[in-house]
């Protein structure tokens, strides 16, 4: 038998949360150990965040490609666009192996010693991985999340997840995508970008419902011009002779022909298969249930990420990791943001920092709303994007900003000044008496804090 490995720190799980708390934890000398049976990096660089936004840059490229292939008022002409799919997978997947081998030589630049297997655990001071046993101080729970599978839908064949999605050998004719969530819109949209006929199914009244139906207006006319059909109200029952079957809950069928059908009704945490139920763990629904520091109900058992549940977003998973590192080296931390962005990579843009005007409404604070278009910025109408516009949310008797939310072309860069702003506990004064470059598209900023003060100079 191989002789015990001792460790301060063991990590299960490579992705942002897991590996960002290794590298943290090696930086402040912590002996530590990080276990991943996949690819380092996780769902996040490998088959989720940096190769989706990879596959939406081919195809918005292509796209445009095609556009010019008809007159512009732009007075650019191009002929024979073409797509090589296999190029365009062997690009990304070149990004993501940049990124996952620059996350190993940090690790190993900082002391973290990497064991590749599936975890298996003992209890909360031991883990075995491939008859190996390995015995620390502190437990770390980084172990992701999973796409959620329909039982009328399993996977195999036509039907996919994400994952396949994101490394497709060819371009079906047509792509059913179940669900209108992020996940689902993000890739139908780029799909359909890439030339293949699109549909959407989703069982709610509205695609992405977890957004405001102001904010969402601009991608359903997005969706509308790019002619991918949306079926909203709709269950699915399964997939035969080639075709998805829904019904509205009314009697109304729908059955769509598909060659390629994609499950992206979203995420559950990841855990099962690592024992975890050795542990007697405090749960929440299905996430393990933490605290304000990522401690779980066992002393010096941490979770962070995905598998202490929403808000699954990397960001957020390794702002933990961090933290908990900092913890076990003998810092005061507490896990307390101000906000935590959402941002939304559709075609055009969403982000969310902070309450939206109706959950200030419903937590009974009096704010002031107001919101700059992008049709009246000029560096957005410079890009042809004048979709869309930059809302702000303040309190009326501080004027202290509690929410930002925009939706438009690339207002994903926008996401850190919202996200600051409300960490430092900025006012609307703050914000409309800062010079913001000319022409930028963070001008529809300065104007909404203006527009909210009562004198927006450009509307």
């Amino acid at each position: 038998m191989q002789p015990i490995i001792d460790t301060t720190l063991l990590i299960i799980g490579g992705g942002p949360g897991g590996y960002v708390a290794a590298i943290r934890a090696g930086q402040l000398g912590i002996p530590t150990v990080v276990v991943e049976g996949q690819a380092l990096g996780g769902t996040c660089l490998n088959v989720g965040c940096i190769p989706s936004k990879a596959l939406i840059h081919v195809a918005e490229q292509f796209h445009q490609a095609e556009r010019f292939s008809q007159p512009s008022p732009l007075g650019i002409s191009v002929t024979g666009a073409r797509l090589d799919i296999g190029q365009s997978v062997a690009w990304k997947d070149g990004i993501v192996d940049r990124l996952t081998t620059g996350v190993a030589a940090l690790l190993k630049k900082h002391g973290v010693r990497v064991i590749h297997g599936w975890a298996r655990v003992l209890d909360g001071k031991h883990v075995e991985v491939d008859g190996q046993r390995i015995r620390c101080e502190h437990l770390l729970l980084a172990t992701g999340s999973s796409s959620v599978q329909l039982p009328m839908l399993p996977w195999g064949g036509p039907i996919i997840s994400s994952s396949e999605a994101l490394a497709p050998e060819d371009l079906p004719q047509h792509l059913v995508v179940v669900g209108g969530g992020y996940i689902g819109l993000e890739l139908g949209i780029a799909y359909r970008k890439l030339g293949a006929q699109v549909s959407v199914v989703e069982a709610r009244e509205r695609i992405l419902p977890t957004y405001d139906r102001e904010l969402t207006a601009p991608v359903a006319d997005a969706l509308q011009r790019l002619g991918i059909a949306v079926h909203l109200g709709h269950s699915v029952e399964g997939y035969a002779d080639g075709c998805l079957l829904a019904s509205d809950g009314q009697g109304g069928q729908l059955r769509l022909e598909a060659d390629r059908v994609l499950v992206a009704v979203g995420r559950r945490p990841r855990t099962q298969g690592f024992n975890l139920e050795s542990l007697d763990l405090r749960m929440n629904g299905a996430a393990i249930a933490i605290d304000e520091r990522c401690q779980t109900s066992m002393r010096n058992v941490w979770a962070i990420g995905d598998v202490a549940g929403e808000p699954m977003l990397a960001h957020r998973a390794m702002a933990q990791g961090e933290m908990v590192a900092e913890i076990i080296a003998g810092k005061a931390r507490r896990f307390e943001p101000a906000a935590i962005a959402a941002v939304c990579f559709t075609d055009p843009e969403l982000v969310v920092v902070g309450v939206t005007p109706e959950q200030a409404s419903a937590q009974g604070l009096d704010c002031l709303v107001a919101q700059f278009p992008f049709a009246a910025n000029g560096r957005a109408m410079s890009l042809e994007a004048k979709s869309g516009f930059v809302r702000v949310v303040a309190r009326r008797d501080n004027h202290l900003i509690v929410g930002w939310q925009a939706v438009g072309v690339a207002v994903s860069e926008l996401s850190t000044a919202f996200a600051q702003s409300l960490e430092m506990g900025a006012r609307l004064e703050d914000v409309a008496g800062t010079i913001h470059a000319h022409p930028t598209l963070g001008e529809a900023v300065q104007e909404a804090a203006l527009r909210a003060l009562g004198h927006a100079l450009h509307i």
